[in-house]
């Protein structure tokens, strides 16, 4: 497993693409917490993170390449045209998906509905420049809380770790905008 800095990304950010695009599961930081992910689109490390996580039925939500990828392969309707103006920043945003082939099955577990997400982070950047969504999850096993520390990211098995210290924020804000309109706000 590598240990990378933001410096290290900048410095190779086409080998650092190229190892995403060909299947990696690596740990990143975000505004909020380290999240682990993998490209979305890529079902044999999705189904990997998957069994990593012990996570069953439930739908992973990814990063976002731009506000434009939502537009063009999710349906937000009402409510939720107004709370895209909130990204970047700590929210996750459930919204209805017209695309059904903008992330591989196990990504949201075949759900016509998928969690978009763009931090307030340069890892937004690195995600716009790979194009493609990439999955975003906490690291922990199901039911568990979130992994901060080094020595804790480093047992969780993934790739390589992009490192910038120890993060000790709180989970994006969910906003579920499919439920008939109504906003449902969860951590």
């Amino acid at each position: 497993m590598r240990l990378l800095s933001k410096n290290d990304v900048i410095k190779n950010k086409p080998g650092v693409i190229a190892d995403i695009l060909s299947g990696a599961v690596f740990i990143y930081p975000t505004d909020t917490i380290y999240g682990v992910g993998c490209d979305a689109t890529n079902d044999r490390s999705v189904r990997r993170l998957r069994e990593m996580k012990a996570r069953d039925k439930k739908p992973f939500s990814v990063i976002v390449p731009s506000i434009e990828w939502i537009n063009e392969n999710c349906a937000p309707l009402g409510k939720a045209k107004a709370l895209l103006l909130k990204l970047p920043g700590p929210y996750t945003l459930i919204v209805p998906l017209k695309n059904l082939n903008a992330v591989c099955a196990h990504t949201n577990m075949g759900m016509k509905t998928l969690g978009v997400r763009i931090p307030d982070h340069w890892i937004s950047e690195l995600v716009a420049e790979i194009n493609r969504p990439v999955i975003t999850t906490s690291i922990n096993l199901s039911g568990h809380p979130p992994a901060s520390e080094l020595s804790a990211l480093q047992k969780f098995g993934a790739d390589f770790i992009i490192y910038e210290g120890d993060k000790r924020g709180k989970p994006s804000t969910i906003i579920d905008l499919t439920q008939n309109g109504k906003v449902i706000q969860r951590h």
